[in-house]
């Protein structure tokens, strides 16, 4: 996963985007000129169903949840935005709204492009337009063949990446986790059980001290990363 500075700059937040990655370095300075900086705190939201979607979101710093409402109130997890994660590439080409919310698990840094100035610029440069089209078809490419690889990554890996996201998060050594082990679960898709059962042998094997039931330090960052 892509990290970034609390000093993040317009482009380094532009850098993360895949369709913007194969432009030359003029064509994303003169992206990077669109780039709106936004804060948000624990627990407001970066945007919610029924809002427009007109905006690309690149989470600079932080952490965000990504859920729908169901018929009976309660939250359906969908995604979590973590550092370097963004959300909307589609919004910049077209007009439509969001169906879900995201929310701040801790205070979080965003930058976003507006669709109405994106599509401004691709106008007035059509070269960069032109680049942009044969950006979008090699994302497609990629897309394609990513639904057809099943990650290799264990539970245990992608639960390590999640307590060192969240630990670089907070900027913290020692925090309480901001989701339900249950929303921790969907997200790296298993089940509840499972991720108490990976905390309990993370604990054992000295790589984090479990301190009470949500709350955890990490001990040995080293070796967390090193899970595979």
């Amino acid at each position: 996963m892509a990290k970034l500075a609390h000093d993040h700059t317009a482009e380094d937040c532009v850098e993360l985007v895949p369709i913007f990655e194969n432009l030359s370095k003029t064509d994303k300075e003169t992206i990077a000129t669109l780039v709106t900086h936004h804060h948000y705190k624990s627990g407001e939201y970066l945007f919610s169903a029924g809002d427009g979607a007109d905006s690309l979101i690149i989470v600079a710093h932080g952490q965000s949840k990504v859920f729908q409402m169901a018929a009976n109130g309660k939250e359906q997890m969908l995604r979590i935005l973590q550092t370097g994660d963004f959300d909307g590439e589609a919004a910049l080409f077209s007009n439509s709204d969001h169906n879900s919310y995201a929310e701040a698990l801790m205070d979080t840094a965003v930058c976003q492009i507006n669709r109405q100035d994106f599509q401004k610029l691709m106008q007035q440069t059509p070269e960069l337009a032109v680049n942009m089209v044969n950006a979008l078809g090699r994302r497609v490419g990629q897309l394609e063949q990513q639904t057809t690889e099943v990650t290799t990554a264990s539970v245990e890996s992608r639960l390590a990446n999640y307590l060192l996201e969240t630990s670089a998060g907070l900027d913290q050594a020692v925090f309480t986790l901001p989701l339900k082990k249950k929303d921790i679960a969907t997200y790296l898709g298993t089940t509840p059980e499972t991720i108490s059962r990976k905390l309990t042998a993370l604990a054992k094997k000295g790589m984090i001290e479990k301190i009470s039931n949500n709350k955890f330090k990490i001990l040995d960052a080293d070796r967390l990363m090193m899970i595979d």
